[in-house]
């Protein structure tokens, strides 16, 4: 079974990247709506084409600090169901927590040295555009240190943490089951255990894996700035 047609938006002020991606995304039967090469562009092309999914750099012009990442927590704010993929260089930590604080799904941040594959890529673009996380482990770091508020994390075990710390990353139980050299059945009793810790009750309309995600950056990572 083939994944379903993307439409995305890809703002990147590297013009050779942003035409390479283009073709790679294509390849990878995503659907390229619009590319941007500045913040104002990305906005535009978004409200004019509603991709399912918005790549974008941290640093874009004019001052190349952190303006797409910016316009990605802006994108945030008034397009909750577009899928944000921060695709970059650069660790932005706090605004990286900004795009978290919502409280929902359908947020990546991957670093572009760690991604060998432009299928990983595309994996983590249907991920996101199916409300689900996709973060790199470096950011995941960045985002434990300095935490504030721990209490739900510390009840955690060792095992169920590590467990969690890849459900953030985005993989799935078996992909975690391979990853800790562990039963499919034990990581399934670690994300149970996680859940009940957290308090996420099941629920046939609320995503309890990205919920426990969330509320773990957010105790983790402390407030955002």
């Amino acid at each position: 079974m083939t994944d379903p047609l993307l439409r995305v938006v890809l703002a990147e002020d590297s013009v050779i990247l942003r035409e390479g991606m283009v073709e790679l995304l294509g390849a990878r039967g995503c659907e390229v709506a619009a590319t941007a090469g500045t913040p104002g562009e990305l906005l535009a092309a978004v409200a004019e084409h509603r991709p399912d999914v918005a790549v974008v750099d941290v640093r874009m012009p004019p001052t190349f600090t952190d303006e797409g990442i910016r316009a990605a927590v802006e994108l945030r704010a008034t397009r909750p169901e577009l899928g944000i993929l921060v695709f970059s260089q650069h660790v932005e930590t706090a605004w990286a927590e900004r795009l978290l604080e919502a409280g929902a799904g359908g947020v990546g941040y991957l670093l572009k040295e760690r991604v060998t594959r432009t299928s990983e890529l595309v994996e983590a673009l249907h991920r996101v555009a199916g409300g689900g996380t996709a973060l790199d482990p470096e950011i995941v770091t960045r985002l434990m240190r300095g935490g504030r508020r721990r209490s739900r994390v510390e009840s955690l075990t060792p095992r169920e943490r590590e467990t969690l710390e890849l459900m953030a990353q985005g993989h799935s139980n078996r992909s975690i089951a391979g990853r800790l050299v562990v039963s499919e059945r034990a990581v399934e009793k670690h994300v149970a255990a996680i859940f009940a810790k957290f308090g996420l009750s099941a629920s046939e309309t609320d995503n309890r894996r990205v919920k426990a995600v969330l509320a773990y950056l957010a105790e983790t990572g402390g407030s955002a700035v």
